[in-house]
């Protein structure tokens, strides 16, 4: 399949929610733990692409707050399949900064352990940042957030006339990044799952039914490709958006 897109018009912050993992093993007679590592070729190929075409942030929803309500076996090895999908040899050789949110300490030591030694090492690079939202749900964030502007209130740091969206912006896990300009949902669910509501205000969104181990290159491009396709008005008329840009 032959996909082209505009160069010039990469959205700059994808975040995918990985979804159809479980349901493509099923299918297959496997595991739900066959799926998820099955999933791990998809996020290696959509990191390659996603670098190699110019995108800056990619945010992928790893483990959601309400995973840890599945079978302790299926935690258990998604817990394990995070260790070893850790190769620092995909961040090294794509220049990938990895950084993570969410509820960093309900994770397992190791895990814990993994994932800062990575952190640490692929720091300088900057080709494009990869989030993993690990532990994460978007009203746990926007609650620590709460209690952050609380406290500073409390403390006299700030002053309650002072807090504004971009206070609240700046006390989200992703204050380090842009809101993102396309979200992915695969697996054929039409929900964003508890998965950055703050920051998808304003983005595009895009669902197919491909289970995330056959969302592959083309899928990908195909995604942008209709991303590329709309008009984003930010509340603005199309009038307005098409003055704007000539």
């Amino acid at each position: 399949m032959n996909i082209e897109i505009d160069n010039n018009r990469i959205p700059q912050h994808i975040a995918i929610i990985m979804d159809g993992n479980g349901r493509w093993a099923t299918e297959r007679g496997q595991s739900r733990s066959y799926g998820h590592q099955a999933g791990v070729e998809s996020v290696r190929a959509v990191t390659t692409v996603c670098k190699n075409i110019g995108v800056k942030y990619l945010t992928l929803y790893t483990f959601s707050t309400e995973n840890w309500n599945r079978p302790e076996d299926e935690v258990a090895a998604l817990m394990a399949l995070v260790l070893s999908a850790l190769e620092e040899e995909i961040f090294m050789k794509n220049n990938v900064r990895l950084r993570v949110i969410g509820d960093f300490d309900r994770l397992p030591a190791v895990v814990q352990d993994k994932l800062n030694e990575v952190m640490d090492h692929t720091a300088a690079n900057d080709a494009m940042t990869m989030t993993l939202a690990l532990s994460y749900s978007s009203r746990w964030e926007m609650t620590q957030a709460a209690k952050e502007i609380a406290a500073e209130v409390a403390e006299g740091k700030m002053r309650i006339d002072d807090i504004s969206e971009d206070t609240l912006s700046a006390h989200m896990n992703t204050c380090y990044m842009p809101d993102p300009d396309l979200l992915i949902r695969t697996g054929g669910e039409v929900r964003v799952s508890n998965y950055l509501l703050w920051q998808i205000a304003y983005s595009e969104l895009y669902f197919c039914d491909t289970y995330w181990p056959d969302f592959k290159e083309d899928n990908l491009l195909e995604a942008i490709a209709d991303y590329q396709r709309r008009q984003r008005r930010f509340g603005k008329t199309e009038a307005q958006v098409e003055e704007m840009e000539q």
